[in-house]
């Protein structure tokens, strides 16, 4: 049995390169070999939203607090709320984060498959993020 206390381990910032806007990470958990469990709590400020990116074996967004959005492509942008589970299958193209004007947390879940879990894409655009 292994315990990471709560806050034993920094948060970081979301990478320039994945997100938009103010993204927050906190990643107290990453099973070890030969698991393949990967997860984070992320904290998207309003405006802030994920690039465009798959997971080989799929994802489940658990959202804990606000109010967000999430998309898989061509489909409609939906609402997420606190308690809402979202699935996206492997190899779905998505993107999810904060609505405009309020802020969202989700624990997000992924299994890696030859150690890799997302692939990341092009950025959401604006005019992406904003079509409701």
């Amino acid at each position: 049995m292994k315990i990471l206390r709560n806050g034993s381990q920094p948060s970081s910032t979301g990478n320039a390169d994945w997100f938009t806007g103010t993204v927050r990470l906190d990643q107290p958990f990453a099973a070890e070999e030969p698991a393949r469990l990967a997860g984070a709590l992320v904290t998207f400020e309003p405006g802030a939203r994920t690039a465009w990116h798959t997971h080989p074996l799929g994802q489940t967004l658990v959202v804990t607090a606000g109010l967000g959005w999430a998309q898989r492509e061509g489909g409609p942008v939906e609402e997420i709320r606190p308690g809402d589970v979202v699935w996206f299958a492997p190899g779905e193209k998505h993107w999810h984060g904060a609505t405009a004007t309020t802020a969202m947390t989700h624990l997000a879940l992924q299994e890696r498959e030859n150690g890799k879990a997302v692939d990341w894409l092009e950025k959401v655009s604006d005019d992406q993020y904003r079509r409701e």
